[in-house]
């Protein structure tokens, strides 16, 4: 009840602000997607003021026989300050159906009358398309508005400063782009044939920016930003420092789990910096050259490093007979490491103390160490080291070597948070690590890394490195076994963003559809995609529907949106949400190189694309190229736009429809990342500058970043049907 009385005071708030809004302007301009403007009567642009709407409005205010408030989304030309998120349309969602907040970048009026909500996920669909700079129709190349291309031309913040800096010293009036995020009105007069219907379901086309990381030219999944959500604050959390603690998903279910699943791979090794142990060389050929290798970047036993007696990574294993029944440790002897090091004299990082740690809690070394050099910095503030500690230590480097060659056997796997550095410090290398840096990963992904400070807060709830007298080893390096502990009892996916999110699907569930009994089940949602969706996001859904083409995922949308007699599993007057993703246009286009085997549900093909168009070196801020009107990409856009279309049609009153393409062309980031991955290979592995088969400077990494920022420009279109 007082649910319902808090919708509609928020309800008659709408109502009042729309009146207010209504008498103090009568009309507002929008931009349309050709640059020129559009005057819309009334203060808002609603996204269902069609001109030959009205009529056809007024009739709805009956919706299956009983009188009804109709739901509205309306937009206040405010010149919005950035793009709306995928996580802005997930808000939007959740504000109608379950227990989000109020929008502020759009309007919903009778939100409390919204029934069903579908969501539909097109890539392949941009921008370009519907100003001209992707030419659909014949005749057309190059016509995009200025405007536009300005835009491509200064896709990163730095560029558009730059340019700025520019005009001002030559004295021009600076370029206003707080339009720049607006919605763009459509007009099926100004868009070519293939996109005309769009007009008749959208008013708008949004620029929504994908989510990612310009810092570390990431992309992330668009997926991922709608479908799954971040668990609730509780409210302990208000006004807490620090990490909050961990809380997952009330689905998670702990799933004990040995640590050699967690034991790092050659590759995770190579990417965190690590040298690697020649046990995972099989080759003499490949022995020799991670000698040199190692030679040449003074990690040599020349340079005083050992390799711990390991023949070859099957040395590890453990006979199953040995092996106690669930046991976390597998058989292995588990070690926890950590180091304190000071600087010395040439600005050398050595070692001043080591700890080590068994499985059950027993300190097995805890020595001080004195350096070879003269040293410099005690770092006493982190180290906790003083110069009274070491002045009457005779502990050597080499001493504490030799008691680790007869400690770490081949069944013993050394743990530790960022183990990369405290084994350089050592000059030791063994096989089987396992890194919390690694196995709790950063929530923005590599090469981030949590603090183990902040870890030990968040999944321990324990404080440690307090004060300013230094970080003690022996704490850390039980600190880390606790952690490791803890990712054993509780699985694989506890201390990933996988399982401090949660579902949308099961975030709905806790809310009662409303005029329902508040005894029933909750609110209902599908899944219809391409592939088996069960196994992934559509697992926490009421209804997964997989397809092997679009065709298929228009029938299903149909099917659970409105109820299908003939599956079971989809109630009898449908789901009240469904995502959904249309995926032939994307395979055209080559934006997606895998796509579910028709043939084989747990695999994957490799599919070319029908029409590989070429992808626009971003080398450099002048972007000059015009694309080419391609036949068979305005026919691939007709089929896409007129199963949009049919979905549309399927939709019963009262149902709020989003499309989104999820981000804008990912092909150039995928390319320069490409590049970049074979540039690391090569250089971590000392090959010299002249025989890089890539180089890679400043001019390639700028260009990933303004190819990074372009692939996340991606658009939307909502209504209510």
């Amino acid at each position: 009840m007082a649910e319902c009385n808090k919708r509609k005071r928020e309800e008659d708030h709408e109502d009042s602000a729309t009146a207010v809004r209504q008498q103090d302007s009568t009309s507002i301009s929008t931009e349309s997607v050709d640059g020129s403007t559009s005057l819309v009567s009334g203060a808002t642009a609603s996204t269902n003021h069609h001109n030959d709407d009205a009529a056809h409005r007024s009739k709805k205010k009956r919706v299956d026989g009983e009188k009804a408030k109709y739901p509205d989304l309306s937009y206040m030309d405010g010149k919005l300050q950035s793009s709306i998120r995928i996580a802005d349309l997930q808000g939007l969602l959740l504000y109608c159906f379950a227990d989000g907040i109020a929008p502020q970048w759009i309007s919903v009026k009778h939100s409390g009358h919204m029934r069903k909500v579908v969501v539909l996920m097109v890539p392949g669909l941009e921008i370009g398309m519907f100003d001209g700079t992707i030419p659909l129709e014949p005749g057309k190349e190059g016509a995009q508005p200025e405007p536009e291309k300005s835009n491509r031309d200064e896709s990163t913040p730095e560029a558009r400063k730059a340019a700025d800096f520019e005009k001002w010293k030559q004295g021009l009036p600076l370029e206003d782009r707080s339009n720049r995020f607006n919605p763009r009105g459509l007009s099926s007069d100004r868009l070519p044939p293939p996109l005309r219907p769009m007009a008749h379901m959208f008013p708008h086309i949004w620029p929504v920016k994908a989510p990612g990381d310009n810092k570390y030219n990431k992309v992330h999944s668009p997926l991922q930003a709608l479908l799954l959500s971040q668990l609730p604050k509780s409210k302990d959390d208000n006004g807490r420092k620090g990490a909050r603690p961990a809380r997952v998903e009330k689905g998670f279910t702990e799933k004990r789990t040995p640590i050699t699943t967690f034991i790092s791979t050659m590759e995770q090794l190579r990417e965190n910096d690590y040298t690697l142990h020649p046990a995972f060389f099989n080759s003499d050929a490949e022995k020799s050259a991670e000698l040199e290798a190692r030679k040449a970047n003074h990690q040599s036993e020349e340079d005083g490093w050992v390799d711990t007696l390991v023949p070859s990574l099957d040395a590890g294993d453990v006979p199953d007979a040995e092996i106690e029944k669930g046991s976390m440790t597998a058989g292995r002897d588990v070690l926890a490491l950590d180091c304190e090091m000071c600087l010395t004299e040439g600005g050398q990082s050595e070692l001043t103390r080591i700890s080590i740690m068994r499985w059950d809690g027993e300190v097995v070394m805890d020595e001080l160490v004195k350096p070879p050099r003269p040293v410099i910095d005690y770092l006493t503030r982190f180290s906790g080291i003083t110069q009274e500690m070491l002045d009457p230590v005779t502990t050597t480097l080499p001493d504490i070597q030799k008691k680790l060659l007869s400690l770490l056997t081949p069944r013993a796997v050394l743990v530790g948070h960022s183990l990369n550095s405290d084994l350089t410090a050592l000059k030791l290398t063994h096989p089987f690590i396992v890194d919390t840096g690694i196995t709790y990963p950063h929530p923005r992904g590599p090469p981030l890394k949590c603090s183990l400070k902040w870890l030990t807060q968040k999944y321990l709830n324990k404080e440690i490195q307090k004060g300013t007298s230094g970080h003690d080893s022996v704490e850390d390096a039980r600190a880390v076994l606790d952690l490791v502990k803890l990712k054993c009892e509780k699985g694989e996916r506890w201390g990933t963003s996988d399982a401090s999110n949660e579902s949308i699907f099961r975030r709905l569930g806790r809310h009662k559809p409303r005029g329902k009994s508040s005894s029933g089940d909750g609110l209902t949602g599908a899944v219809v995609d391409w592939g088996n969706p069960e196994r992934g996001f559509g697992a926490q859904a009421t209804v997964s529907i997989g397809c092997s083409d679009d065709d298929a995922v228009v029938k299903g949308v149909s099917d659970t949106i409105n109820g299908d007699v003939s599956n079971t599993a989809i109630p009898g007057a449908g789901v009240d949400f469904t995502w959904a993703r249309l995926r032939n246009l994307e395979q055209f286009r080559g934006w997606c190189t895998r796509l579910p085997d028709a043939n084989n549900a747990n695999e994957s093909t490799t599919v070319p694309a029908a029409f590989p168009e070429e992808t626009t070196p971003t080398t450099s801020a002048d972007d000059s190229s015009v694309s080419t009107y391609n036949p068979a990409l305005a026919e691939t856009v007709t089929k896409t736009v007129s199963n949009i279309s049919q979905i549309y049609e399927s939709l019963p009153p009262c149902t709020m429809f989003i499309v989104y393409s999820g981000t804008g062309d990912p092909r150039e980031v995928s390319r320069l990342q490409t590049m970049h991955k074979t540039y690391r290979e090569e250089f971590r592995g000392h090959k010299p500058w002249d025989e890089l088969s890539v180089k890679w400077t400043d001019v390639e990494e700028q260009a990933l970043k303004r190819a990074c920022e372009q692939a996340r420009e991606g658009c939307g279109f909502m209504c209510v049907k």
